[in-house]
């Protein structure tokens, strides 16, 4: 989340309260102090280069979330802090029938001008410094709808995107959008040019959906082929979508299948901030509980949602926290919580470490397989959807609600290196379904009915295996070696 120096809104500190997530702007080209052991006199700066460098050392990638759609100033009737007692108009976006005003697409009182050359070269420029100064690899732009806003509306070729597409400095960093923001038209998943990422809000609706029992395998086999429905158009791939089923501004994994309600009374707002429902996880009692079953149900539903994420066509985004269950108590907007409610507790309960070994074994997974880090969207000559029967789907079968189990064969041919086939069987309902494989010899890989993922055979598998409800399995085909010709 954002590192740049933030103050936290008078409305807030008014509660009590501080802007613990830093989504409120302050200066564009500094670290915040408060983040840095030195203090606020410009020690942070070498801090942050040294972080940055230690994790290079260790293989791992910077990537900044960056809010460059309002700032901290707020609305007009707060004291200006910096850019509204400067210029006032050339860099906040002013209402057309009230200059006084401002026109807000972001819920925060006020919008920094997307078209103004000044917000653009300011934007820029720090972009650059935070890629040359600091070192970072790339980032993520917060509600990045409006930094592609246009007197008519999102334009994906607006000025600010083209000028960020076509700068040397930022060639081959990573740029991510949040895809949507609070404006007429915001919603823009799938819609922004190469060379952005989006976030996959799609992806992270309909999985839930299916984890929920609901939707159809129609659905599930669109989301884990890689969304070629909203990603194909702009010409950028499978890597083109961001796949998530959380994100820091909602319920962390262990929540969103513990609870049915948002819980956000301490914000003291009414509970009346935060997304406005969950799906419906029926898991009979929302929140803390003792009884072993719902216990049981309510991981193993965690478990089926990160597998589903990680044995998807894209690229997989996890929240810090979710790999050991962390919970808010059922707060999904916990911007203001410097509390116990936001800190990460390191130490592991039983059910904490387990789950840890299932999400180490699901990464790996993913780093040894090809199949699943494909750059290209699937073909019919690269998957086979399978039925529980073990036959190809066909048309009515797809959109049938009462079926609950879907297989996905991912053939080795093609790919580099290609050492096996891969299946993936889902089975997103309360039910365990006998599943017919395919006429040859597999491996197991994973098995999300187990709550470390290692599935009870380790030797060849082979007829019918029974799928475990709300579960999903991995199982590898080694391909037969090719016959020579004769001569």
């Amino acid at each position: 989340m954002p590192v740049h120096e933030h103050r936290t809104e008078a409305a807030i500190a008014a509660r009590g309260l501080t802007n613990y997530w830093g989504y409120s702007t302050l200066g564009f080209f500094a670290p915040h102090g408060g983040y840095s052991a030195a203090g606020t006199r410009g020690g942070q700066v070498a801090e942050f280069r040294s972080m940055v460098r230690a994790l290079h050392d260790a293989g791992l990638e910077v990537i900044l979330d960056v809010v460059y759609n309002h700032t901290c100033e707020g609305g007009p009737d707060v004291p200006p802090l910096c850019f509204r007692g400067i210029d006032n108009p050339s860099w906040y976006w002013l209402a057309d029938d009230d200059a006084s005003r401002y026109f807000d697409t972001t819920g925060c009182g006020n919008t920094l001008d997307p078209e103004s050359p000044v917000v653009q070269r300011m934007v820029l420029d720090s972009l650059r410094y935070w890629v040359t100064e600091m070192g970072v690899d790339g980032f993520r732009f917060d509600l990045a709808v409006t930094l592609g806003r246009r007197r008519t509306g999102f334009d994906p070729h607006a000025p600010m995107l083209a000028a960020m597409a076509a700068d040397p400095v930022l060639q081959g960093t990573k740029l991510i959008a949040e895809p949507w923001d609070l404006g007429l038209g915001g919603y823009q998943v799938g819609q922004f040019p190469p060379p952005f990422a989006d976030h996959n809000g799609v992806f992270r609706d309909e999985v839930r959906e299916l984890w929920c029992g609901r939707g159809t395998i129609g659905m599930l086999a669109g989301r884990l082929s890689g969304g070629e429905d909203r990603y194909g158009p702009s010409g950028r791939g499978p890597a083109g979508a961001v796949n998530l089923v959380t994100a820091h501004d909602g319920f962390t994994l262990a929540d969103l299948v513990a609870y049915d309600h948002k819980h956000n009374e301490a914000n003291l707002e009414g509970n009346m901030d935060g997304e406005s429902h969950n799906r419906s996880w029926n898991s009979g009692v929302e929140g803390p509980t003792d009884d072993p079953a719902i216990l049981e149900l309510r991981d193993r539903r965690a478990r089926g949602l990160l597998a589903t994420l990680f044995a998807s066509i894209g690229v997989p985004m996890m929240v810090g926290g979710d790999e050991r269950r962390r919970t808010q108590g059922g707060n999904n907007n916990a911007y203001c919580q410097d509390n116990a409610v936001s800190w990460m507790d390191w130490r592991l309960d039983e059910r904490d470490a387990a789950f840890l070994a299932f999400t180490r074994r699901l990464i790996a997974l993913r780093a040894e397989e090809p199949l699943l880090r494909r750059t290209e969207f699937l073909r019919p000559r690269d998957v086979v959807w399978l039925g529980p029967d073990g036959a190809p789907m066909n048309g009515d079968g797809w959109n049938d609600p009462g079926r609950r189990a879907l297989g996905m064969l991912l053939k080795g041919r093609g790919v580099r290196p290609a050492r096996s086939d891969l299946l993936v069987l889902v089975n997103v309902g309360p039910a365990d379904t006998p599943f017919t494989l395919p006429d040859a010899t597999f491996t197991e890989l994973l098995d999300t009915a187990r709550p470390d993922g290692v599935p009870v055979s380790t030797g060849p598998v082979g007829g019918v295996l029974e799928l475990s409800a709300w579960s999903v399995r991995v199982l590898r085909r080694r391909r037969a070696p090719a016959r020579r010709a004769a001569a």
